[in-house]
């Protein structure tokens, strides 16, 4: 005898600010809390992803049906204080995760998030989600699983409507670590791992928002003692490094708001002609401290797949990307010359001081996860502090 259709009682609910009810199947940690409803059309990448300081206070709902075939490792980190927890707070999936199969894996997704702390939710319509967010922008909502499914619906709504959401918010020091550390793991290597960086060429401090572990590999790689500081360190703590070049990292939050107290530093940074580079909100600050102006973005950028057309080349690379905010262009003072686009919307992608050896991008070029098309930025910065020591001899 064929047995009835039945369904599952739900599970995870994603309740939106506007009052709308999201109904699927919970994964991950149990618990409810607020977040920023965003979606990352990467097909790979999703450990990196998920652990990338910048997400933090977001939920990420993944545009790709199948996560977590590959499982998890201890490697595939990208915020450098695992115990913190820093990245995505939730996250949602089309298909329920299945058994992992890959020889990196040390377990699977599901325990990882729940280990991690991140809610996440599967079985919902993810590609009517992200119609959502394209056509109406990225809302305020809060994720809750329950393993009996019992929800208290009506103060979830509540709640999502109650939470004032990203604009406004520092939150680079939540993300970042608050003592001075150096840094000289090395870029992984097949079968090999992570190597030791040894005679380093230069000293680089890295000005850490939320910075990944993968940039701080690169910069290692290319011969450089990497000194990491807090967001709040001044000018002349950092000065007191001698650095050869300053780093500005990434990281999440309003970038107006991390910028009250980080834009002087900057500003102060900048009249030493020192040089400087900066990825995502590093880029952003950077870009207020020169006297341009940021503003949110509708659906933001999020994803291994963006297009950017590098000016100073000529050329299109596939990039890597996550960032709500943006630069505006057209608040760019004359002096300070764009110098990257996004071929998807027009928006600023990178900036450079003319008479200056200083730049920044707004993609994440270190592809952790994503293309590497945009490995050459860190080589241009060596470049330019090669350059500098020139003159100054």
């Amino acid at each position: 005898m064929t047995q009835a259709w039945t369904t599952r009682k739900p599970t995870a609910l994603l309740v939106l600010a506007d009052g709308t009810v999201i109904e699927g199947q919970g994964l991950g940690a149990t618990g409810a809390i607020e977040g920023e409803v965003c979606f990352n059309t990467a097909l790979t990448g999703y450990q990196e992803i998920l652990t990338d300081p910048s997400y933090a206070r977001q939920i990420v709902t993944f545009t790709f049906p199948h996560i977590g075939n590959v499982g998890a490792n201890a490697e595939d980190l990208e915020d450098l204080l695992p115990e913190k927890s820093t990245g995505a707070v939730g996250a949602i999936f089309k298909a329920d995760i299945s058994e992992h199969s890959n020889y990196r894996a040390a377990g699977g997704l599901n325990d990882w998030l729940k280990a991690r702390g991140v809610i996440a939710l599967c079985g919902i319509d993810t590609r009517a989600l992200t119609v959502h967010i394209r056509e109406n922008g990225m809302p305020n909502a809060v994720i809750a699983h329950a393993e009996d499914g019992v929800f208290d619906v009506e103060a979830l709504k509540a709640r999502a409507k109650a939470w004032p959401g990203i604009v406004g918010l520092d939150l680079a020091k939540d993300a970042a670590g608050q003592d001075v550390t150096e840094w000289d793991e090395r870029p992984w290597a097949w079968n090999a791992g992570y190597g030791k960086a040894g005679n380093p060429r230069y000293t680089v401090v890295a000005v850490d928002y939320g910075t990944k572990r993968n940039i701080l590999r690169l910069m290692a790689g290319l011969g450089a003692r990497v000194v990491v500081v807090p967001p709040t360190a001044s000018a002349e703590e950092i000065l007191a490094h001698q650095p050869d070049g300053v780093f500005l990292s990434n990281g999440p939050g309003d970038p107006a708001a991390t910028g009250e107290y980080a834009v002087p530093t900057i500003r102060a940074l900048l009249e030493t002609g020192v040089p400087m580079f900066g990825i995502c909100l590093g880029h952003q600050m950077l870009a207020l401290a020169l006297g341009g102006e940021t503003q949110k973005m509708h659906q933001g950028h999020h994803g291994a797949n963006h297009p950017v057309k590098d000016f100073t080349t000529g050329k299109v690379e596939i990039v890597s990307m996550n960032h709500g905010f943006a630069v505006a262009a057209n608040s760019l003072p004359d002096g300070v010359e764009e110098t990257h686009v996004s071929l998807f919307d027009g928006s600023n992608c990178g900036l450079r001081v003319k008479d200056a050896p200083v730049f920044s991008v707004q993609h994440h070029p270190e592809a952790s996860p994503g293309p590497q098309d945009s490995h050459y930025l860190f080589q241009r910065f060596f470049d330019l502090i090669d350059e500098s020591k020139r003159k100054a001899a």
